[in-house]
């Protein structure tokens, strides 16, 4: 018992002393300050992008339900069954520097890349697993090369990460089609986990934003919540952190309205609010056709013209605007989604004063 409060006591000092680091609570005034870019952007590109891209959808032969980079639950494959395809990654394709030139053609001002999906594999080189990007045959760091694209392009570079993790042998809870019962998980020893690889990203790539999901499972607290959220902030004070970090979102509409809840901007998921939320910052994260990671048979696009739409309610309602695109495995942004970004850059050359 004793060791117990013990932890508990070194918790609660640590989060105090981060707590004074970052200066919390926060001053109006100085969130303003840190707010301000994210504020201005309005526009920003969102990339699902793992290792779900290459089975796009398929599974044994036959299309998975649901969205492509939920393939894992949604076709119920057990984690021997889904490794293989680290061995398989191998996107040679793929080139940084046109996909942030691609988001600034359009317009965009950041790009918020996967980090880490609900599968647990890692498209950067983290010393805390195997199951990441420098042990597939690509055997190239995936965010440094973003990050230093966005920096020579101006873009913001910005991260998603998940809580949740199908992979980890600590995290809970299991999924029941795939117990793997030698092995008994520790869910402390996950937060730990989690922590680390956090700090590989900020510490290493520096992103302007962190972009959390994955928060609904019930082994998610508020109190895990506010701990991740003001660790990161001790890492880097100008750190932007959305309110997936913690509990209470109010599904799809993604605001959350719980006392004491941390987290800087809401999320709206394929929505966007009627009269938007006056006073409050929220941004709509929005796909071009139906899923967000890569799927071969997804085929109903919207049209440029109704993502236009989209960008300019958003913006009218003082939200931001965050598309998705879903890079296939051999690491090219779908041609319908690049002629869509083109035509919405050939408005935004004309009318970006009225977004931006």
């Amino acid at each position: 018992m004793y060791s117990i409060h013990l932890v508990y006591l070194i918790g609660l000092l640590t989060l105090l002393a981060l707590c004074a680091f970052t200066g919390w609570p926060e001053t109006p005034e100085q969130k303003d300050t840190r707010m301000k870019w994210w504020r201005e952007a309005r526009f920003g590109l969102f990339v699902h992008w793992g290792l779900y891209s290459i089975p796009a959808g398929q599974w044994n032969g036959k299309p998975a339900p649901g969205t492509g980079e939920w393939l894992l639950q949604n076709a119920q494959i057990k984690i021997a069954d889904y490794e293989p395809l680290l061995h398989q990654f191998n996107p040679v394709k793929f080139d940084a520097r046109a996909w942030v030139r691609l988001a600034k053609r359009a317009g965009m001002k950041y790009l918020v890349i996967t980090s880490k999906h609900h599968e647990g594999f890692c498209l950067w080189y983290s010393a805390l697993t195997d199951f990441n990007v420098m042990n597939t045959p690509f055997k190239r760091d995936i965010l440094a090369e973003l990050s230093t694209a966005c920096e020579a392009e101006d873009i913001r570079f910005c991260t998603y990460h998940s809580i949740l993790d199908w992979h980890h042998p600590d995290y809970l809870p299991r999924r029941p089609w795939d117990p793997r019962p030698a092995e008994t998980p520790d869910f402390e020893r996950y937060i730990a986990y989690l922590k680390g690889q956090l700090e590989e990203i900020v510490t290493r790539y520096h992103p302007a934003v962190m972009w959390f999901d994955g928060e609904w499972e019930e082994t998610w607290t508020h109190e895990y919540g506010v701990e991740i959220y003001h660790y990161l902030r001790a890492l880097d004070p100008n750190l932007i952190i959305n309110n997936r970090v913690d509990t209470g979102r109010e599904g799809f509409q993604g605001m959350t309205n719980l006392p004491g809840a941390v987290g800087d901007f809401g999320t709206p998921e394929q929505e966007i609010p009627p009269e938007g939320f006056p006073g409050r910052d929220w941004e709509s994260c929005m796909t071009m056709n139906d899923t967000w990671g890569y799927r071969s048979d997804d085929h109903n696009w919207k049209s440029a013209e109704t993502l236009i739409r989209q960008l300019i309610d958003c913006a009218s309602r003082g939200g931001n605007y965050l598309l998705n695109v879903g890079p296939t495995g051999e690491g090219e942004i779908p041609q319908a989604s690049i002629d869509r970004l083109n035509e919405i850059g050939d408005w935004m050359n004309v009318n970006s004063g009225a977004i931006i």
